[in-house]
């Protein structure tokens, strides 16, 4: 019987491995770092999180100038020549700072979506994550693997979301929540950062129209209030019906909240005329206190006067 020809794979990628030692051959396997001029590295294409000057920034760059950049970046090499950042965008800025010229990195070709995905991955490791950053890297990465899906629409979808929430320590359903605040207006998003706004009354208000949020956002920062988790049920509904107007809206953020101290309501427009017309709600109830304080040392001048007599 004549035999075929048989391939015996060593597991060596070539000719030279067979004369090196185990150490050399996995040197040789090893990420290559290279020393990559600051000036060929571009940003991620709509990178979802933010570089701060803060103290852990101010902790890196102490970091970096007593002991250089021990960890590596990741790029991949951009067509036409120079390299985009995938991850270490923090330590990019760190050096720039610091006035360096270069910074080690490692280059690897990523088709978009395996880029995407690594680059929410090493950045989802960072300690403090706001919402909007979870929230736009949330969408982008389950975008990335509904393309590389190949079952049923419907079916990637769910697969998607369930891989986003498992590496992000997440339940699909949080992961859901958080992908929805990218339908919010950016005032908004920021009162959610800033932490004014929950996520879950958050999420409700993302439901509304564009406009609709900016009338609501508005109406916030003049009067200095937010919506409970009901207001914000309600909100939606009445938008969903296309009820909510901007005296309706008024009507019901200026209900008193079971956690917020009663308010005494006066009609704006008996208000307006003795203050001039860009003078906001903030501005005028302060004043209307001031007032208030002096009207009562005034009383309290005239009973000592009537007691001195």
């Amino acid at each position: 019987m004549k035999l075929k020809n048989q391939t015996i794979d060593l597991g060596l990628s070539g000719y030279d491995e067979l004369f090196m030692t185990e150490q050399e051959r996995a040197d040789t396997r090893k990420p290559k770092v290279d020393e990559l001029l600051l000036s060929e590295l571009t940003p991620f294409k709509n990178h979802p999180f933010k570089v701060k000057n803060d103290a852990e920034m101010a902790e890196l760059m102490k970091s970096i100038a007593d002991s250089g950049v021990l960890s590596p970046a990741l790029a991949r090499p951009k067509e036409g020549g120079g390299y985009e950042l995938i991850s270490g965008h923090r330590r990019l800025a760190a050096c720039k700072a610091l006035g360096m010229d270069t910074m080690p990195v490692i280059v690897r070709k990523l088709t978009d979506e395996e880029a995407v995905i690594t680059m929410v991955d090493s950045n989802l490791q960072r300690e403090h994550i706001l919402p909007s950053e979870k929230a736009f890297a949330y969408k982008m990465k389950l975008d990335a693997l509904k393309h590389q899906g190949k079952s049923s629409a419907q079916v990637a979808q769910k697969l998607s979301v369930e891989i986003v929430g498992e590496a992000a320590g997440e339940s699909k359903d949080q992961v859901r929540r958080y992908i929805r605040l990218t339908n919010l207006i950016p005032e908004i998003l920021q009162m959610v950062d800033d932490g004014k706004i929950a996520l879950t009354p958050a999420v409700e208000l993302s439901y509304l129209q564009p406009s609709e949020q900016k009338m609501l956002f508005s109406i916030m920062d003049c009067d200095e209030v937010t919506p409970s988790l009901s207001q914000a049920q309600r909100l939606r509904r009445m938008s969903e019906n296309q009820t909510l107007t901007d005296t309706a809206a008024m009507q019901l953020m200026s209900e008193v909240k079971g956690n917020q101290v009663e308010y005494v309501k006066v009609p704006v427009d008996k208000l307006r005329s003795y203050f001039r017309p860009d003078t906001s709600m903030k501005q005028m109830t302060e004043t209307l206190v001031k007032a208030m304080e002096f009207y009562n040392r005034h009383l309290e001048r005239q009973r000592r006067d009537r007691d001195a007599r």
